[in-house]
């Protein structure tokens, strides 16, 4: 490749910041988030066909 810069620094990218996309793609959080919701999909299960 060509090499076109002009001898400047390089400039250190912009911090964006992170939000509930990355959150969700944590793997320990998907797994608490799994759980309360197997969770709550037993207890609404039992309620519908057990009481």
């Amino acid at each position: 490749m060509v090499d076109t810069s002009r001898g400047d620094a390089p400039t250190s990218p912009v911090e964006e910041p992170r939000g509930c996309l990355f959150a969700l793609s944590q793997p320990p959080l998907m797994i608490f988030l799994g759980v309360v919701g197997s969770l709550l999909l037993m207890a609404a299960l039992h309620d519908l066909f057990m009481l």
